[in-house]
């Protein structure tokens, strides 16, 4: 089940694609497509990808303005 996130002090300090997802309110395809553009910035640790809370606030607080 999602967790359903309602400040930004409840995000995790990493967030992985699928976590997300329905912080955005967007499918898989365009999570991944944010993330390998660059839009979205990200760190690989081994095979995953993991997206730093700091990184999805960025891209949250610049889409509002």
């Amino acid at each position: 089940m999602d967790h359903i996130y309602h400040t930004y002090d409840e995000l995790p300090l990493t967030l992985r694609v699928e976590d997300l997802m329905p912080v955005l309110g967007i499918g898989r395809n365009t999570a991944y497509e944010l993330v390998r553009s660059g839009q979205i910035r990200s760190l690989r640790i081994k095979n995953r990808i993991r997206i730093p809370k700091e990184e999805v606030i960025r891209f949250l607080e610049n889409k509002t303005t």
